[in-house]
């Protein structure tokens, strides 16, 4: 599956049409098979493995286990210049489909309900055309097929296997179907896009005691739930309300029975912010409320605090340049800008603190369905694939010429 010979000296545009419009059935084929073999963080071997030998096939070197299950091809082109590098995530969730499609889920509690598996064919298919249109490029392209996004851990694994290194990454890309933009159409926005990801673990210490004599205890519990009110304090009386940050307790667990307070309760929960300020702020007000409760109810506590990723933050000069070639594919008209940045989070982000680099959104809304992402019934539109892959090859052409 390669251009035929002298192809590449035709109208690139021409090009990258006619052989995304060829390489569709296939993609989408490819796309159905990954998506009713998900594989969750960090087990994404199948998928790795198809992804290797499809990097192959094409004549690209293919390094495997870069973070633990992650792949990397790399297309060198015909002049020197920058390292482009693309990324695409490839693991699943752990939720139970309930799409009733013919290529469900054959892993029970394990679905691609965030799309990654379209993903994963879009960057194939890129790939391939650029490969055959690799003498057009002054520069190379590193193609990272990374796990472990869902848990936030997938790029800094890859990275800390220096994924960003031989050669050197200047520049980097990455994409995301959206359902909330309809198919067709390529959604951005500006600055911060995505939000920070924070994860705390707390254990309350208590002494347990009996329900009816509660002074002869020391009750976890109730610390437990006057620390979750005083952390929404921390978005309302803390950080600049010009500063959005979300501060969410998503698990409480504590005791057996009704009349015996147990000695300890844990809760887990998650800080979301959009600025360095504000992420430092929400940190040091936890860190500091806990104490207060030690001292004000006789509670000890012990806290795992996690940075995971910082904000995703879109290069304003790379960001342009694929906008351009996106409007050159789909039209002006569909290069949407989005209402505002997600608080959801991104782990691409651990690339982009590294290298000036944009996270763009492909359309994946289906006509007459509204999709979310994380559903057990999310269907998006596979036309969001060759769209994608579009994008992909005529931003990498146009960043690298």
């Amino acid at each position: 599956m390669s251009l035929s010979p002298g192809h590449a000296a035709n109208d690139p545009d021409r090009i990258i049409r006619e052989e995304t419009a060829r390489l569709a059935p296939e993609l989408v084929a490819m796309r159905r098979d990954l998506h009713r073999h998900p594989e969750l963080a960090f087990q994404e071997t199948r998928t790795a493995g198809k992804v290797a030998e499809a990097l192959a096939r094409l004549g690209i070197p293919v390094q495997t286990g870069i973070g633990r299950t992650g792949v990397v091809g790399l297309i060198e082109g015909g002049r020197p210049g920058p390292t482009l590098a693309i990324r695409a995530d490839m693991d699943a969730l752990p939720i139970l489909e309930k799409t009733g499609l013919a290529y469900a889920s054959a892993n029970e509690g394990v679905m691609h309900a965030c799309g990654h598996d379209i993903h994963t064919v879009t960057l194939l298919g890129a790939a391939e055309i650029l490969k055959g249109l690799a003498p057009r490029l002054a520069g190379r392209i590193k193609l990272i097929f990374q796990p472990a996004e869902e848990v936030l851990t997938g790029a800094p694994a890859m990275i800390a296997d220096g994924v960003m290194d031989n050669p050197k990454v200047d520049l980097a890309l990455g994409f995301h179907n959206w359902p909330l933009t309809p198919v067709g159409a390529v959604g951005f926005a500006r600055g911060a896009v995505m939000a920070s990801s924070d994860a705390f673990d707390v254990v309350f210490k208590g002494r347990s005691g009996h329900a009816a004599h509660p002074h002869k205890a020391i009750d976890a519990v109730v610390g437990a739930a006057t620390f979750i009110t005083q952390a929404q304090t921390v978005v309302s009386r803390e950080i600049s309300p010009l500063m959005p940050a979300v501060v969410s307790v998503g698990m409480i667990q504590g005791g057996t029975v009704r009349n015996i307070l147990p000695d300890t309760v844990t809760i887990k929960g998650t800080v979301r912010t959009l600025a360095a300020e504000a992420r430092e702020q929400a940190e040091a007000t936890i860190r500091r409320l806990l104490e207060g409760l030690k001292a004000g109810m006789r509670l000890d506590y012990e806290l795992t605090y996690t940075r995971l990723v910082p904000p995703m933050v879109n290069d304003d000069a790379v960001l342009d340049r694929v906008l351009a070639s996106a409007r050159a594919i789909v039209g002006a008209d569909k290069v949407m800008e989005l209402d505002g940045p997600s608080m959801g989070s991104e782990d691409f982000a651990c690339f982009a603190e590294l290298v000036p680099s944009a996270h763009i959104r492909i359309g994946s809304g289906a006509p007459g369905r509204r999709d979310m992402l994380h559903n057990s019934d999310f269907q998006p539109d596979e036309g969001a694939i060759p769209v994608g892959v579009q994008t992909l090859v005529r931003s990498a052409l146009d960043m690298l010429r």
